[in-house]
């Protein structure tokens, strides 16, 4: 039983402008050798089979050239895309095969292709070395500034930084490190290390000082707490004063001793805050209760007090002093045993009661003045000397306008009616 094979392919037909143009650089002798043209050399590649002709021996050794000058085209194409160690490996490759290669075509030709490309390949060694160097330093300055960053970060004054924000930023700086380790140019290990070395300091350092602020602030915020509790305490022992103005005085203090002691934490503090609210609440509420009651009482003292005012006023004007004063003392019995209004009332009331009460003290002197006799007698002996007075006055007036002095005659003139106006006054009091 035969098994059977599968049939090879047929080779795909050469391009006849390269096999005419590859033949020139083979030939097959009487011995069925097929020799190649190297240089100035000339050596035996191969036989051909007796059954074949000459045309498909050299084909045979042609495809092998074409198919060499095809790899030499896609090293030269490939050059400019890959680095430049692996197109040194495949020119080396390609020299091997074209030490002595069993084809025939023009070799030395691609041998001098390689010979360019090896120095297409060298330039672009120089290119590729100096985009690798500046790729070098760019990724040397970001992981430098990375690292510059996070310890400026970590060496923050704890006073005044974020510690939230600041974490933040030092995990994506952490991301940006990684990041750039992945796909960033790669730089040498010891410059590496030196540089993680700092970053990790760093990091240390911001967690180590982050967590010593959270141990002051748990601290600072129990003292806190303490203090709020003591505050609480002494808004519930005061919350059954009647006291009002002291306590009220204190719980202002109380208010100003909260703010003065600073947070205890959010959830703490809110918590805090609404039992100290609900100590204090009790001594308002009766405080409101009071006050109300008061207001309430005050407005009708006030309406009582109006009508005493009302009344008082119908004494006026005074026509009898003795009558009036007996019926404003009536009043005034009657006045005190109402009680107090509210501060904002008292002018309108008090003060209009002392107005009346000072007409009729005003009255009673007037009365006194008319009445007294000595007053009248000093009254008398006054008038006659002020009008004795203005007749001397008069003399020297006279004598003043003949003798022309008129800045005299104004000093006497402004005397005269001083003493006349005083001479009036007195003559009114009689």
């Amino acid at each position: 039983m035969s098994t059977a094979h599968p049939a090879q392919p047929a080779p795909a037909p050469l391009d006849p402008a390269a096999v005419a143009k590859a033949r020139p650089f083979g030939r097959v002798d009487d011995e069925g050798k097929v020799w190649l043209k190297d240089g100035d050399t000339e050596r035996v590649v191969g036989h051909y089979a007796a059954s074949g002709t000459e045309d498909d021996a050299l084909e045979f050794y042609i495809r092998r050239y074409i198919d060499l000058d095809t790899q030499v085209s896609l090293a030269e194409t490939r050059a400019h895309h890959v680095s430049p160690e692996e197109s040194r490996k495949s020119i080396a490759s390609l020299r091997k095969e074209l030490a002595e290669p069993a084809a025939v075509g023009d070799i030395a030709a691609l041998r001098t292709r390689l010979d360019k490309l090896e120095e297409v390949v060298a330039l672009r060694a120089k290119e590729y070395a100096a985009q690798r160097a500046a790729a070098k330093e760019a990724a040397l300055q970001e992981r430098t500034q990375i690292v510059e960053r996070a310890e400026e970060l970590a060496n923050a004054n704890p006073h005044t930084i974020h510690w939230q924000n600041t974490r933040a930023e030092l995990n994506d700086l952490f991301e940006s490190w990684k990041r750039a380790q992945r796909q960033g140019a790669r730089i040498d290990r010891p410059t590496e290390e030196a540089l993680w070395r700092r970053f990790a300091t760093a990091r240390s350092t911001f967690d180590r000082a982050r967590r010593n602020h959270y141990k002051e602030l748990d601290v600072r915020r129990s003292q806190v707490k303490a203090t709020k509790e003591k505050l609480i305490a002494e808004a519930a022992a005061l919350s059954s004063s009647t006291d009002w103005r002291e306590t009220g005085d204190r719980y202002r203090e109380l208010m100003d001793e909260w703010k003065r002691a600073g947070r205890a934490g959010r959830r703490d503090d809110d918590k805090l805050w609404e039992r100290f609210m609900a100590a204090r609440q009790p001594f308002y509420d009766a405080r409101d209760a009071h006050f109300s009651q008061v207001d309430s009482q005050y407005a009708e003292n006030l309406a009582a007090k109006l009508e005493l005012v009302a009344e008082a006023e119908a004494l006026l004007p005074i026509t009898n002093v003795d009558e009036a004063r007996e019926k404003l003392r009536e009043i005034g019995e009657r006045w005190d045993e109402i009680g107090f209004v509210a501060r904002g009332d008292i002018a309108r009331t008090e003060g209009r009661m002392r107005e009346i009460e000072e007409k009729i003290r005003a009255a009673e002197n007037d009365r006194w003045n008319r009445t007294d006799p000595e007053k009248q007698q000093r009254s008398s002996g006054m008038a006659a000397q002020l009008e004795a007075l203005i007749a001397e006055l008069d003399e020297e007036i006279a004598q003043a306008r003949q003798a022309g002095d008129e800045k005299k005659l104004t000093e006497l003139n402004e005397a005269r009616a001083a003493r006349v106006a005083w001479l009036e006054q007195v003559n009114k009091d009689l």
